[in-house]
């Protein structure tokens, strides 16, 4: 078993050296546990089938089951793989980046694993530099599915030296970038006529 790689990141100061070996492992289909604005999260290149698969014997689920949300680094990637109306545009403006995932209509460049049976995605933009900047030098989004604890009293491990002796040898990079929350992203569905918050999470829309 090759043992992960475990690489310490400031967000307030990135080594712009770690994210460049970052993305170099998300581009050979390397999987990567990365911090956000709420949970650690676990990803890769959301073109990379392989990895994603990978994400889905990790999390130990059924392919089936397996719709997973994105990060993308900016609306203008948002655009390119999802349809976002004015009304929605405007919300989504006020509230990222931000610990939210919209809910909205999927484009057929989104892979089938990110497609809802109504045709959605999740999107986000966490408020953290550490995930931006890799999509941002990446150029694609990348996957984020959040690590769940085996602890009945723990949903998440916020520890990322507890993260990565869990996941070492599973995944290719486990990055500390400092202690996660244990609450996860608001999510909230724009495909109705109005906004509505389908989990109530770390977030608070402003609307």
């Amino acid at each position: 078993m090759t043992e992960s790689e475990y690489i310490k990141l400031f967000p307030e100061n990135l080594n712009m050296r770690d994210i460049e070996r970052i993305v170099e492992v998300l581009k050979q289909g390397g999987v990567v546990v990365y911090p956000t604005d709420t949970v650690y999260g676990i990803g890769c290149d959301i073109t990379n089938s392989k990895a994603v698969e990978r994400i889905i014997r990790i999390k130990g689920l059924k392919p089936k089951d397996a719709h997973f949300s994105f990060i993308c680094h900016d609306f203008s990637q948002i655009s390119d793989f999802a349809r976002v109306d004015n009304a929605t545009f405007r919300l989504m403006k006020k509230n990222l980046p931000g610990p939210f995932t919209f809910i909205i209509p999927g484009l057929n460049k989104v892979p089938d694993y990110f497609l809802s049976k109504r045709k959605t995605v999740g999107i986000r933009i966490p408020d953290n530099p550490i995930p931006l900047e890799i999509v941002k030098l990446l150029g694609n989004p990348i996957l984020t599915t959040s690590l769940k604890d085996d602890d009945e009293l723990v949903e998440y491990t916020t520890n990322p030296d507890d993260i990565y002796a869990n996941l070492n040898g599973m995944v290719d990079i486990v990055i500390n970038g400092g202690a996660g929350h244990n609450i996860p992203s608001t999510v909230v569905d724009c495909t109705g006529d109005e906004p509505v918050i389908t989990r109530e999470g770390l977030g608070e829309l402003i609307g």
